[in-house]
């Protein structure tokens, strides 16, 4: 059986083609800066092994708006059976001319066509955040009922008490799309509620490139 639709967000045309627009200097920073690369972050890195560990032999594994594939790439490294979406085209071209031995494709976190019990983990890394308030608890759900029984969800997103309209980003590129920011214990309880259960949680402080961030991992019972 499958999922009811959710919602499409208002504005998600004009944040598709904000990230369009903002994919190649995107993937450039990547390769500069390190920006997105979990091998320059110990803290993310090591979330993102753990994950990767408790997920290993659980089946298919779905990184929701893998941008240009990074941590989609990383993860197959590790052996896992993991593809990557991204609502993005332009960020799905870099991820696979960057990432060719990995599998892509466009999506929307609202559109995803997922069976239940299917995957053995999702993630959802500095991606989720672009979601209205009233939508994300409904994808959240989708992960859970997608997910099998001792699967896995990890999530990485801004903290804070007010949405931030973006206007540029990455160098100064034109945007048009808003962070909504959560606060720890709000996110962890949308989480609870969509059926998963916290497992562990990472709060990150504001440093010179970002503001302050969390990492949640959470998994589905039974």
């Amino acid at each position: 059986m499958r999922t009811p639709p959710i919602d499409r967000p208002a504005d998600l045309d004009v944040v598709r083609a904000s990230y369009d627009r903002v994919a190649d200097a995107y993937a450039r920073l990547v390769t500069t800066t390190g920006m997105g690369d979990i091998r320059r972050h110990p803290w993310l890195k090591a979330s993102i092994d753990a994950f990767a560990d408790t997920v290993s032999g659980l089946g298919p594994v779905l990184d929701v708006g893998c941008g240009p594939g990074t941590v989609t790439a990383y993860l197959a490294e590790r052996g896992l059976d993991v593809s990557g979406v991204d609502l993005s085209p332009r960020m799905i071209e870099n991820a696979r001319r960057r990432h060719p031995h990995c599998r892509f494709a466009v999506a929307s976190a609202t559109d995803l066509d997922l069976g239940e019990a299917s995957l053995g983990g999702v993630l959802g890394w500095w991606s989720l955040f672009n979601l209205p308030r009233d939508v994300l608890p409904h994808v959240l759900a989708l992960f859970a009922r997608a997910l099998k029984p001792g699967g896995h969800f990890i999530t990485a997103t801004h903290v804070g008490d007010e949405d931030v309209v973006r206007t540029e980003a990455y160098g100064g590129v034109p945007v048009s799309w808003t962070t909504h920011q959560w606060r720890p214990e709000q996110l962890t309880d949308l989480i609870e509620r969509a059926g998963l259960l916290p497992v562990a949680e990472l709060r990150l402080p504001a440093d010179e490139h970002s503001g302050p961030g969390v990492v949640v991992m959470a998994k589905r019972s039974g």
